[in-house]
């Protein structure tokens, strides 16, 4: 049963959703803070600070009165001075900590297992930690045997669990293993606040954790070690801890973890590549047009539900749909075998292999592509203020001479088999489509999973983010041949550059939060998937039809936009970072979307210095290399990855990535937190703590105390 409780959603329909709402105003007022969850501690100070901001806006009352309601909110966490003087000293040492390290990776592109391994091996960085600490005093077996418990250790535990029968071969591996296991994690956890660190600890084992931590500080002898291993041993839960602790390891050796866009499309799994993101424990996502795509087939906008399909089926992804998101692809299959029973479909050819035969597979995409143009068609006359008729190309075919027009010169088509197409009305569906779409549509709106992904990515996602002076976004800034800044129409009104972006985080965030009934409503999403404006998409059209339909390569042909020419040029890179915010004499532009050409030598650092593009083309579609943009203490540098292999094979015989590392910046001496945007929301903090204390010295406020025995 989906969310209709079986029943086809009808388009009037607004479907029923078990998450809770989007609140755009709560996400606005978190990004104050960076990520939610990287300064939860810090949630009592900001929300007292929003609330003070919002009374000083009020009309009547006192500063003083205005001023005591916010202090108020925060003396609920904060009772008495003392809690407020140990707050501001645990602040104070925290801002002389090495500030977090940020990694940034985009164009994930479904290659969830090459995510994975990226993740677990931190880009890279874990393996020189594990070899300064440990090469010279193990074996090199089993150097490799820890290498691979830390990047694999579910995979490592789930065969130990097979091989090591009785619990003392748990035992002894156990002792053998968390001796070096837990000395990394002291390395890791020491850049961080005993707090901070602490909160990477699974919660049932959270107190152990800390104990076996500082043992070594607290002169405890090897008897103590032992005494947890053998309880966990009688108990069957030792194994449980080695992998729990590996776990940890990845979580302590990434501070933050941002996905720049795109995490659908092309590679196998895009809804593992969203489930094992969601498990991280603090990820956040600016947008790519891949990502709108889905994000609007979700809501059930039906040029995208059948871009999705079509784009599945070329890829032979429908895992990722059947079995991911539990929906059928009966309905188009039937589609494909009544309509397009005898088509060749040659210009549909799927890559790679299947449980379904590559013809059927290829009459199913030139099903979906049919269906697509239509409804892309329909979307483009609901919105003439897009300027986009000239991208309605059904018309425009000559069925008899087998010919389209398209931008006055007249093309041969390969394909001119259309049995659905109306010469006389060819942007509506024959009754064969518009039954097979009411079906997929209503399995689009029927999936739990795939709704859940889609509120989690909304609720992570923002247009673009600012870490450490790095302007983070997935495509670009739309702008003229000038550098000029081009608007684009959101919600009725022309907005561009900065204000631009806050316009579609708006409006995203209103329709995930009521899902509108009218089509039109969710048209934006389609629009940021391939307009020529969208910051998302940055060129002048998207050529599915001439790719599918024309062989003229030079109609294959997208313009980009010019921002990725004026990137070269410094004095363009400081406009875009004073239009966001960013200081122009340090900051750096970081964006993805536009594969860099690796294997013919091109560099993701742009000639300005001043911006740097981090689509490395992590997909095998599209080259299987990939960068990470580590933001460090001391550097900011970027890992260039390649091919992945196999789970498989890095657990068997060790295969790695290991990636060439390009520094894009170096400091003379490590930067602190207090250098850092947490430095600046801690020294916020401390203020708001000092009127607290001075509100508790004036009797402005009660102070609350615990009561303790004598």
């Amino acid at each position: 049963m989906g969310r209709h409780g079986g029943r086809p959603a009808h388009k009037s329909e607004t479907p029923a959703r078990k998450s809770g709402p989007i609140n755009p105003n709560r996400l606005a007022a978190c990004s104050l803070c960076g990520d939610v969850q990287n300064n939860s501690d810090l949630t009592p100070l900001t929300d007292a600070w929003l609330v003070m901001k919002q009374m000083e806006e009020a009309v009547d009352g006192s500063f003083q009165e205005r001023e005591l309601v916010a202090l108020q909110a925060l003396s609920r966490e904060v009772p008495n001075i003392d809690a407020a003087v140990a707050k501001i000293a645990r602040y104070s040492a925290e801002l002389t900590l090495p500030q977090g390290t940020i990694h940034v990776l985009s164009d994930i592109h479904g290659e969830d297992h090459k995510l994975r391994h990226v993740i677990n091996n931190a880009s890279g960085t874990l393996r020189p930690l594990v070899e300064r600490l440990f090469k010279e005093h193990l074996t090199p077996q089993h150097f490799q045997e820890l290498l691979t418990l830390i990047f694999y250790p579910a995979e490592v535990v789930g065969r130990l669990e097979r091989t090591l029968r009785t619990p003392q071969q748990q035992k002894d591996y156990a002792l053998r293993m968390l001796q070096p296991l837990f000395a990394v994690v002291r390395v890791l956890a020491a850049r961080r606040s005993l707090k901070h660190a602490t909160r990477t600890f699974p919660e049932e084992y959270q107190e152990l954790f800390t104990e076996i931590l500082h043992a070594p500080a607290a002169g405890r002898d090897r008897a103590y070690v032992e005494s947890i291993v053998d309880a966990l041993a009688r108990r069957g839960r030792l194994l449980h801890l080695i992998h729990l602790t590996g776990r940890v390891i990845r979580n302590l050796a990434i501070d933050e973890l941002i996905i720049a866009g795109d995490c659908w499309d092309r590679g196998p799994r895009g809804d593992r590549v969203v489930d094992y993101l969601m498990r991280q424990p603090n990820v956040a996502l600016t947008w790519g047009n891949h990502d709108a795509a889905w994000l609007g087939a979700a809501l059930g906008q039906e040029a995208l539900i059948c871009h999705v399909l079509r784009i599945s089926l070329r890829y032979r992804r429908l895992s990722q749909l059947e079995e991911g998101y539990g929906i059928p692809m009966t309905a188009l299959d039937l589609l494909a075998r009544t309509l397009y029973a005898d088509d060749p479909a040659e210009s549909f050819g799927v890559t790679g292999s299947g449980r379904r035969d590559a013809i059927t597979m290829a009459r199913m995409q030139k099903a979906a592509a049919i269906m697509q143009f239509k409804l892309e068609g329909q979307t483009i006359a609901r919105h003439p203020e897009w300027g986009l008729d000239h991208r309605r190309l059904l018309h425009r075919i000559n069925p008899l001479a087998g010919t389209v027009e398209l931008d006055g010169v007249v093309y041969p088509l390969k394909d001119i088999h259309f049995p659905t197409l109306d010469p006389g009305n060819p942007y509506a569906l024959n009754q064969e489509e518009a039954t097979c779409l009411e079906q997929l549509r209503a399995s689009f709106l029927a999936s739990q999973k795939l709704w859940d992904q889609v509120h989690w990515m909304v609720a992570r996602g923002r247009m673009h983010l600012v870490r450490e002076g790095h302007l983070i976004f997935h495509g670009c800034v739309p702008v003229n041949e000038q550098g000029e800044f081009l608007p684009m129409p959101v919600a009725g009104h022309h907005h561009r550059g900065k204000a631009l972006y806050d316009a579609i985080e708006r409006e995203i965030y209103r329709i995930v939060e009521r899902p509108p009934a009218a089509p039109e409503d969710l048209d934006l999403f389609w629009y940021l998937w391939s307009g020529p404006q969208s910051p998302l998409f940055g060129k002048d059209r998207i050529t599915t039809f001439e790719r599918d339909l024309i062989a003229d390569p030079r109609t294959h042909h997208e313009t980009k936009n010019p921002y990725f020419r004026l990137i070269h040029e410094a004095w363009f890179c400081d406009n875009v970072l004073a239009e966001f915010g960013v200081d122009p004499r340090h900051g750096m532009i970081v964006n993805g979307h536009v594969p860099v050409k690796v294997e013919k030598g091109e560099p993701p650092l742009k000639k300005s210095g001043k911006a740097v593009t981090i689509d490395g083309a992590f997909s095998k579609a599209y080259g299987d290399h990939g960068f990470t943009l580590v933001l460090e203490p001391l550097r900011t540098f970027i890992a260039t990855h390649h091919h992945f292999e196999s789970v498989e094979a890095a657990i068997e015989r060790g295969a790695d990535i290991v990636p060439s590392r390009t520094v894009v910046r170096e400091w003379d001496k490590p930067r602190r937190v207090a250098d850092s945007q947490r430095g600046r929301q801690l020294g916020l903090a401390i203020e708001r703590l000092e009127q607290l204390i001075e509100a508790y010295r004036n009797h402005d406020l009660p102070q609350r105390f615990s009561t303790h025995l004598d």
